[in-house]
């Protein structure tokens, strides 16, 4: 941690053996909303450029193919599909990948999309890979139908990558009532742990826009010696737009970051209210010069968190700046549903991220210094997939009669 060492008491040797064994742990603080969904007022007026998540994995079918993914624009309602089931053609979502153990972005993946010119005809993602080379691939169109269309999958021979984007069910599973009240009670001095037990699922029956593309680890690894790589989020849009006459909105100019996530809930929890903003402006770069050290330390030090936790949450957004990192020649077999940090054998979040991977139980173990308190939504609402892109199929308008499965 070089400058900021002081800042923290020694971590015990087991807290040191599981974060070296996983290569990363993660901090969280008062009021989450989500793990990145609309977290500050710049995103959450912008939503095609919004955020909500980024996932790291290997496949588990083929632990040579590694997986990255970045959702954006959350709560969809199944009955808006099709008139949201769009990415917007002004965004810019670029997947940055740091490679060499610092907090400079080596390569990135850039995606961008044609404008949507019917609810019944896809958009056109054109790929640009960290090699240079890009392809073309189709959306996966949005259906009021029962059963919703299967997902569009293209490979492109000449790299092995696969692409995927399209409305999925939301794959973040979390109970915001309840954390929020549990978070209060300590911040009161009183601390209650019932709320975590409601076990409601702000998430269920939500869709939002995924974007998945799947490609040979070697295009992503850093030197031989190096299997960790470290995955950002990014979205931008150029500096200037113009509204014509025609309602049609024009943008020029150099390429502007609207919004950025890697570790989930870092800007949503441990970043305060009037610097949010702020830190989606900013860059790994910034985290590791320690632009927001002092947040991060004081929201953790005001929930209870001890020195040794700490030194292990802090970390993560400060050392080498907020990326997901992820070893490559750590084993992957499943897509982690239903798991967490205490299962035996776990090689999910903070290794990466999983679709199914419980990551806000996996923040509680280390805000409550590893003593076990857990939140009662520990699982996606749906089943995930099984292939890539390894996501649920977005939820359908529901038939009469039905059971509303929304749990807010």
């Amino acid at each position: 941690m070089s400058r900021f060492s002081s800042r923290f008491k020694r971590v015990s040797s087991g807290a040191l053996a599981f974060l070296a064994s996983l290569s990363l742990a993660l901090p969280t603080a008062p009021q989450i909303k989500a793990a990145d969904h609309a977290e500050s007022t710049s995103v959450a007026g912008d939503p095609a450029a919004d955020i909500a998540d980024v996932f790291a994995f290997l496949d588990p079918n083929d632990n040579s193919k590694v997986v990255l993914a970045m959702d954006v624009e959350g709560f969809i309602v199944p009955s808006e599909g099709l008139n949201l089931s769009f990415f917007s053609p002004d965004v810019l979502y670029r997947l940055e990948i740091e490679n060499t153990g610092d907090a400079i972005p080596d390569q990135s993946i850039d995606i961008s999309f044609s404008a949507q010119t019917s609810r019944s005809t896809p958009q056109t993602a054109t790929i640009k890979l960290p090699n240079g080379s890009t392809f073309t691939a189709p959306t996966t169109v949005q259906t009021f139908n029962p059963t919703a269309n299967p997902f569009t999958i293209t490979a492109d021979p000449s790299t092995g990558a696969s692409f995927f984007a399209g409305l999925t069910d939301d794959p973040f599973f979390f109970d915001i009532v309840g954390f929020n009240r549990f978070v209060g009670s300590v911040l009161a001095g009183k601390p209650n742990a019932t709320p975590l037990a409601r076990n409601r699922d702000s998430f269920a029956g939500y869709n939002i826009h995924m974007i998945a593309i799947s490609v040979p680890s070697w295009m992503v690894r850093g030197s031989a010696n190096n299997n960790v790589i470290g995955i950002n989020g990014v979205t931008l849009r150029q500096k200037q737009s113009h509204r014509e006459a025609t309602g049609e909105v024009k943008t020029d100019g150099s390429w502007v970051q609207v919004d950025r996530m890697a570790t989930p809930a870092v800007n949503t929890a441990l970043i305060p209210f009037d610097r949010k903003n702020e830190y989606n402006a900013s860059t790994p770069v910034d985290d590791a010069a320690g632009k927001f050290a002092g947040s991060i330390v004081g929201t953790l030090t005001a929930l209870g968190t001890n020195s040794a936790n700490i030194g292990i949450l802090a970390s993560v957004a400060v050392a080498k700046g907020d990326y997901l990192r992820l070893n490559l020649a750590t084993p992957n077999a499943s897509v982690g549903f239903g798991e967490n940090v205490t299962t035996p054998n776990y090689t999910g979040f903070p290794n990466g991220r999983r679709p199914g991977d419980d990551t806000i139980n996996t923040l509680l173990y280390f805000i409550t210094n590893q003593g076990g308190l857990q939140e009662a939504v520990n699982h996606n609402d749906v089943p995930l997939g099984s292939t890539f892109p390894f996501f649920a199929p977005p939820n359908q308008p529901l038939e009469n009669p039905a059971v509303d499965n929304t749990r807010n």
